[in-house]
């Protein structure tokens, strides 16, 4: 190595031992550190890219990987820097901090101009993968004059990962469902800010342009300051872009994005983007979820309801006087602790998640269903769209088994099931994913105005059951006594009546049972005709 590359070149009097292990044991604490903001950074950027793009697993896959390709990158690229080392480091790190703070800002800021959000978010990912990829060989290099290789590379790459470990728990348990994605970057930027600034102050007489350093560190503080201050507001702005109507609400939980939109006198609900309701016709979606199953069985002591945290299917189930015990399953905390609370929830599910008979359960419906030996008269399934790989699980054959096995003899299972119209293949894999569970199925459709034409497939244990009986019992239902908005015998009747183009489809035959190993239902739901609508 010549004079020129070394952090503490031999001459400046500054080598004994006292102040080699400061410097390396800042040179290691530094290396965590970036581990931390490195794997935070992937992090983020892939959140983004979800919230903003969809399809997690895609985007995750993507994102990780064009981050880990232009690490590698980065790695070689470092090997033509051989002077000035430090230096190097510290414009690094001024670099990634002001890159790593700014990602969110710019993600949601540019998403209101332009539709190729996706090509901005993958930029990032790859000039912040370059600049995390420089970060290692440039630890290692500078460390290998206090420290044998074998000795310098454990040590380094050690704390590295162990940063890693660190972020990826500060991420998902601390920064996402406290920071969300307006600060996290910013606090992630302010972890490389502080590396740098460290070794600038430090060992500023070490280096070969201070100078341009100073620039950079008061450069970097300005910069930072002025993001923390004015990030929100550009990230709302972005935010809103994506809505047609005002945000009135919007939190980042540990699971998903909570945004409540507000036109005139009536409210949206969205998660990750997507619609779960609106106040102007809620109970045409509601309604028909509850008041079927409820009436096709006559006992109603005890419910379980899985997903549905917004309150609006448990303020249906208590319309009944012989109703018993529900049991309400929702993985994330916020969406029953926001029903429960905001007063658009509160208003519109009559602040059912409050009564008594009501127990909420947080954990996902799988693993409860898994956990438990309770038999239930009535299943309500209000679960997201399985627009994703990872809800997969909730609609497959082993956990329609186990609904089935949770039914009690007259029990009665209704899931709601996406669109039979503009999804039809993905609606008929559902239907058809239950039939192979042992429940004899009964499918049936809505107009919701602001959702479109909407499906649900009920169902009952096939060892007891028919289609026809199922049928036969619903002929003589009569809702008087139930308090509806929308639904009454007649409306109940045309629900269960399908025209051409669904059941008689030249390819119905041929659609597949949806299982955790082959999860099918996720192609079919990608290929739905979403653009029509």
């Amino acid at each position: 190595m010549s004079s020129a590359s070394r952090p503490f070149p031999s001459s400046s009097g500054t080598r004994g031992p006292r102040n080699v292990r400061r410097f390396s044991f800042i040179l290691k604490a530094s290396v965590f550190a970036t581990g931390l903001a490195g794997i935070v950074a992937e992090y983020v950027l892939s959140t983004l890219a979800t919230y903003l793009l969809g399809n997690a697993v895609f985007q995750w896959t993507i994102t990780m990987s064009l981050m880990l390709f232009a690490m590698g990158l980065g790695s070689r690229l470092s090997k033509f820097f051989r002077n000035n080392l430090l230096d190097l480091f510290i414009g690094v790190e001024f670099l990634l901090s002001a890159l790593c703070a700014s990602a969110s800002v710019l993600a949601y800021g540019l998403a209101a101009y332009t539709s190729y959000i996706g090509l901005v978010i993958y930029a990032l990912a790859i000039a912040i993968g370059l600049l995390i990829g420089f970060e290692i060989p440039l630890v290692t290099r500078i460390n290998e004059d206090y420290e044998e290789l074998r000795t310098n590379i454990a040590n380094v790459m050690e704390k590295d990962y162990y940063g890693a470990l660190a972020g990826g728990l500060l991420f998902a348990f601390v920064a996402l469902p406290y920071l969300g994605l307006t600060y996290t970057p910013i606090a992630l930027g302010t972890v490389n800010f502080v590396v740098a600034s460290v070794f600038l102050w430090s060992f500023r007489h070490l280096l070969y342009r201070r100078r341009t350093a100073l620039s950079g560190f008061f450069g970097v503080t300005l910069f930072l300051c002025v993001l923390a201050l004015y990030a929100q507001p550009i990230i709302l702005y972005g935010e809103q872009s994506r809505y047609r109507d005002k945000i009135v609400y919007e939190e980042q939980s540990i699971y998903q994005k909570l945004v409540i939109t507000q036109w005139r006198n009536h409210h949206w609900l969205f998660i990750n983007g997507q619609e779960q309701f609106s106040t102007y016709d809620e109970e045409r979606y509601h309604e028909p979820l509850v008041h079927p199953a409820m009436q096709l069985t006559t006992a109603h002591d005890r419910i379980l309801v899985l997903g549905g945290g917004d309150g609006l299917a448990v303020r249906e189930l208590l319309k009944y006087k012989d109703l018993g015990t529900v049991t309400l399953v929702d993985l994330d905390p916020s969406m029953p602790r926001l029903a429960k609370t905001h007063p658009v929830l509160l208003a519109a599910n009559g602040n059912s998640l409050s009564d008594p008979r009501v127990t909420i359960v947080h954990e996902d419906a799988g693993s409860f269903l898994r956990d438990s030996a309770d038999l239930y008269s009535v299943i309500i399934i209000d679960l997201p769209d399985p627009d994703t790989v990872d809800l997969m699980h909730l609609y497959s054959l082993d956990f329609y088994q186990s609904v089935r096995d949770h039914l009690a003899a007259d029990g009665v299972v209704v899931t709601q099931a996406g669109s039979p119209y503009f999804a039809t293949l993905a609606f008929l894999c559902i239907d058809k994913t239950m039939q192979a569970a042992g429940i004899v199925t009964l499918p049936y459709h809505n107009q919701v105005p602001t959702m479109g034409e909407w499906g649900w497939v009920m169902g009952m244990r096939a060892d007891r059951h028919s289609t026809a009986g199922m049928r036969e019992r619903l002929a003589h239902v009569r809702l008087d006594g139930i308090p509806t908005r929308f639904l009454n015998e007649e409306a109940l009747g045309a629900l269960f009546r399908f025209g051409k183009g669904v059941f008689d489809r030249p390819d119905a035959a041929e659609v597949q049972v949806n299982t955790r190993h082959r999860p099918v239902l996720y192609r079919y739901y990608r290929q739905a005709r979403w653009d029509v609508y």
